[in-house]
């Protein structure tokens, strides 16, 4: 039977849809407020605070408060002008209700309601209200109090007055749309963060914070008169200043506030924040690389003209006047040119010069008012510079010897056949007994053993250069094939699954541990890409006659035995990997089918790299504080 000729399609003037009002934000989400995920949600938090904030930074609010209701929503309330109210000349309709219910209107636009804003009324606020159930805008202004309230953006009546006021300010109530969101729990840690930020960046603006959502309200404030100084000393937490005065400076600029602040610790990571208008910009951005031009050519000039640096050696490079640099960069600039909607990067290019000009001059006056911080610091700079000489020549040495080695590789690797590094793992096994009984019970085809004998060194008290001397790491790093540091290439990485595997104690603990931490500084992307995992070997074998289970924790353990009766139950304790033999590693830990891994993630960077300082670094004050702050929550402590 002949097919049917199929109907010529038509595109025409009717195809084309239109979506009005706040429509596109329902529709497209994403374009607003980048993703719908745990981001997204709280986007919109941040929006309607980011207004509040814009009053504190314009001298017309002091008060800001956000709570978190026991219903899922969130109230924020200030004490600025209060949005206007009275009727737009343009959509006959309140300035209130234009502002919640119309995108890109706002009284940012034309620069002389705001100097400087993150939030924008109109873009912000309205694309909160189109992804909310429900949202309800409060104002009192100019002696009255002005009510609307809005499901899902459409105004559910005109705005209207509702009795009178000696105050001023906007409270703004919303529920996100659990049809927009998959979660619309608000993590309170993320919350205030954020909120922590925004009182050290608003000079003597109180922010309170209200948790609802617990059997008892739990409150928080912050209150902060040094600026990016007290910024500065949160961010330091436990670690020492390098020198005496930290760094500050604030200057006006071609009519952008730059305000920079920095210190240098002993230690090798670098952490520096960037702020534009108040907005936190976590890629960065213009305004971080004019810092960091500014730094860089400062400290070099200073450097050769009080004889720190020969003529015939090298200028210090950036890498180098940053190492154990923690630094806040913060501008405030007319019209924000972000990079997406999500604002996490600047984009004004007159942002970089602003900033450059600020700390090229303020950083002169510095070092020469203070000698003794400027010899520590370029000392620092130059040791840097040393031990990236140094880095580099251990870096060529592992990388000629991987080269030469091909695909034999390192040591005691028993690599797989595959070469397809999405169907190959690595695991990585603590000692020789363990990598026996690991490589005979292995799928040879796509799973490779790399036994480690003990413990590998600790890279956070340890220099590149000196970390590429330890054998273990060497032969790791050869193994990976990605190469380290500036020459790190992923697409080279010879396994998509690799496995940290060790045993179930103390030892096991720390030498996983010490593994981690090597991946987080030298592999961080490994772990970004989630290739990074850690096996979970049972504890036990609960054996009764030809019946057996392993179990993972002591509560399985009880279970399975009291599901076979408990008499004549015989249970076996794995100390270590190495007491399984071949067959019992492959069914509980190798074989895909059964094992269970978990995969490592980064959820929160810098928090991360804060408690890899606590417990890996070398201070032992903060380390100590910390087991005794967590001792009661410990479990299962293998003794």
């Amino acid at each position: 039977m002949a097919e049917k000729a199929k109907k010529p399609s038509t595109y025409s003037a009717k195809d084309i849809q239109v979506l009005e009002g706040l429509e596109p934000v329902r529709k497209r989400p994403g374009m607003y407020i980048g993703t719908t995920g745990p981001e997204g949600l709280h986007h919109l938090v941040w929006e309607i605070v980011n207004n509040s904030i814009d009053e504190a930074m314009a001298g017309h609010a002091k008060n800001v408060q956000v709570e978190l209701l026991k219903d899922g929503g969130v109230k924020v309330i200030d004490d600025g002008r209060g949005i206007p109210v009275d009727i737009h000349p343009k959509t006959k309709k309140s300035a209130l209700e234009t502002a919640l219910c119309t995108l890109h209107a706002g009284g940012k636009f034309d620069g002389d309601s705001y100097k400087v804003s993150g939030g924008l009324h109109g873009v912000g606020v309205s694309v909160v209200n189109a992804l909310s159930t429900y949202m309800k805008a409060e104002v009192n202004k100019d002696g009255g109090a002005y009510v609307q309230e809005y499901k899902r953006g459409a105004p559910q009546y005109n705005v209207k007055k509702v009795g009178t006021s000696k105050k001023n300010g906007t409270t703004i109530t919303f529920y996100p749309d659990p049809e927009i969101f998959p979660k619309t729990d608000f993590d309170l840690k993320k919350i205030l963060d954020y909120l922590r930020n925004q009182a050290y960046l608003t000079k003597s603006v109180r922010i309170d914070t209200i948790d609802y959502r617990g059997e008892i309200p739990s409150y928080y404030s912050f209150y902060f008169e040094g600026g990016l100084l007290s910024l500065l000393d949160y961010l330091l937490g436990n670690r020492d200043s390098l020198h005496t005065n930290p760094f500050y400076a604030q200057k006006e600029v071609d009519g952008i506030d730059v305000e920079v602040a920095f210190v240098y610790t002993d230690e090798v990571e670098a952490e520096e924040l960037s702020f534009a208008n108040n907005i936190y910009t976590p890629d960065g951005g213009t305004h971080l690389t004019g810092f960091r031009s500014a730094l860089t050519r400062t400290l070099n000039d200073y450097a050769r003209r009080e004889g720190y640096l020969k003529e015939s050696e090298e200028n210090l490079t950036g890498d180098d006047v940053r190492e154990g640099i923690v630094a806040a960069v913060s501008v405030k600039i007319r019209e924000p040119q972000f990079e997406g909607q999500t604002k996490a990067r600047l984009g004004n290019t007159e942002a970089r010069a602003a900033v450059e000009t600020a700390v090229s001059e303020a950083l002169k006056e510095f070092l020469e008012r203070y000698g003794a911080d400027a010899r520590k610091i370029l000392e620092k700079n130059i040791l840097a510079a040393k031990a990236r000489k140094a880095a580099k020549a251990a870096k060529d040495t592992v990388l000629r010897k991987g080269a030469f080695e091909g695909l034999t590789l390192p040591g005691k690797l028993a690599d797989c056949s595959s070469r397809k590094a999405e169907d190959s793992e690595l695991f990585i096994v603590e000692g020789d007994s363990a990598g026996g009984s690991c490589k005979q019970g292995r799928d040879r085809r796509t799973q490779a053993v790399l036994p480690l004998k003990g413990k590998i060194l600790n890279v956070e008290k340890a220099r590149i250069d000196k970390m590429l001397l330890n054998k273990e790491i060497r032969s790791l790093v050869v193994a990976l094939g990605t190469a380290i540091s500036d020459q790190f290439d992923i697409t080279k990485l010879r396994y998509h699954k690799i496995i940290l595997m060790t045993d179930a104690d103390v030892d096991g603990a720390h030498i996983r541990t010490l593994l981690l931490t090597l991946f987080y500084r030298y592999f961080p992307k490994i772990i970004e890409d989630g290739y990074l995992y850690i096996a979970q070997p049972p504890l036990y074998r609960v054996q009764k006659g030809k019946e057996f289970h392993y179990a993972f924790a002591e509560k399985e353990r009880d279970v399975f035995v009291k599901q076979m009766g408990g008499d004549g139950v015989t249970i076996q304790r794995y100390k270590g990997l190495g007491e399984m033999n071949p067959s019992q590693l492959w069914e509980t830990t190798l074989d895909p089918v059964n094992r269970v891994l978990k995969q490592v993630n980064i959820a929160d960077a810098v928090e991360t790299d804060k408690m890899f300082d606590v417990l890996m670094g070398e201070a032992v004050e903060p380390r100590k504080n910390f087991i005794q702050a967590h001792a009661a929550s410990v479990k299962d402590l293998d003794i």
